[in-house]
């Protein structure tokens, strides 16, 4: 089915069982470690989960200014769908209509489709530019993590972008070496590869300038499987092709997992996930810098993701 002018749609599949991912979205103690863009935070006041149901709470933004929420369900069919208003306090009415569906698959994969539905296409439009610069979407970002984090025990960072282009062209914008180093690294950054060889075994070496510091690093791929998963590992080097710390950063990790899928959504367009964890030898320190550091990788990557989308539209 088509997306309506006045609504907008976020499809997410978790890693999850449907009950941990549906325990996550209603149990307040749960909400609390991952609900909001990254930065944010909230406090419940109260909550009654059920149809006719309510949730009050503050969301806290990282400036310090609070938000009063105050929710009303006016469905609530338990493991299967929520549908609220949202965003009304004692201030405004709601500022949109939620309803979520959760789906599980058979390989204990949970599907979350929400879709918001404004008065008008106009608002909806204005609350999709609003969505966008206060990184709103990290919300869904930071329950997969929270997710990873509860079902592995791993720190993992996660980032969502939709294209409105067609898989395979998405698919050759990360693994075609003249498309990849036209967009990737960050705002200010420009890739030059040494060598690349990007398949199911291959490796690269590359140089990135950035200001007045140069970063290098190796890749080594491990799966490239068309047309819907990425996965290697990335690690800073020298310029030689040793080892290496990131010169801005070294307290950073060294060497970091990387795993991209590539979704079909709507008619020809195409998400990209992607997923972070740090992998080989690390210290707490690492770690630590890692699990801190998830707002602005969150801003680096949506840099990175920025730039795609403008060489995607030319």
């Amino acid at each position: 089915m088509s997306e309506k002018k006045n609504e907008l749609k976020i499809t997410r599949i978790y890693d999850a069982p449907l009950k941990a991912v549906w325990d996550a979205w209603t149990d307040p103690d749960q909400v609390a470690k991952w609900w909001g863009p990254r930065g944010f935070s909230i406090t419940t006041h109260s909550k009654d989960l059920k149809t006719g149901g309510h949730w009050h709470y503050t969301m806290h933004g990282p400036d310090g200014t609070d938000y009063p929420n105050r929710t009303v369900y006016l469905e609530v069919d338990e493991y299967k769908r929520l549908v609220y208003d949202h965003g009304a306090n004692d201030d405004q009415p709601a500022l949109f209509r939620v309803t979520v569906i959760f789906t599980e698959s058979k390989d204990n994969k949970t599907h979350m489709d929400m879709t918001m539905t404004f008065r008008t296409p106009e608002v909806a439009a204005h609350s999709k530019k609003a969505i966008k610069d206060a990184d709103g979407s990290s919300t869904w970002d930071r329950l997969a993590e929270y997710l990873g984090k509860e079902s592995t025990d791993k720190e993992l960072f996660v980032i969502n972008r939709s294209f409105n282009v067609d898989i395979d062209t998405l698919f050759d914008a990360w693994t075609d070496p003249d498309q990849l180093v036209a967009w990737s690294g960050p705002v200010g950054a420009q890739m030059e590869y040494i060598n690349v060889d990007i398949r199911a075994g291959g490796k690269a070496f590359y140089r990135m300038p950035f200001g007045d510091t140069v970063i290098y690093g190796n890749v080594e791929y491990l799966e490239v499987r068309r047309p819907d998963r990425l996965v290697y590992i990335q690690q800073f080097a020298n310029e030689d092709r040793s080892p290496g710390r990131h010169p801005l950063a070294p307290a950073w990790p060294q060497s970091m997992l990387t795993t991209v899928t590539f979704t079909k959504e709507g008619e020809g367009g195409t998400r990209v996930t992607l997923q972070w964890e740090v992998t080989g030898k690390w210290t707490e320190e690492e770690m630590d810098t890692f699990i801190k550091g998830r707002k602005s990788m969150s801003q680096g990557w949506g840099g990175s993701f920025d730039k795609l989308e403008e060489f995607l539209e030319n």
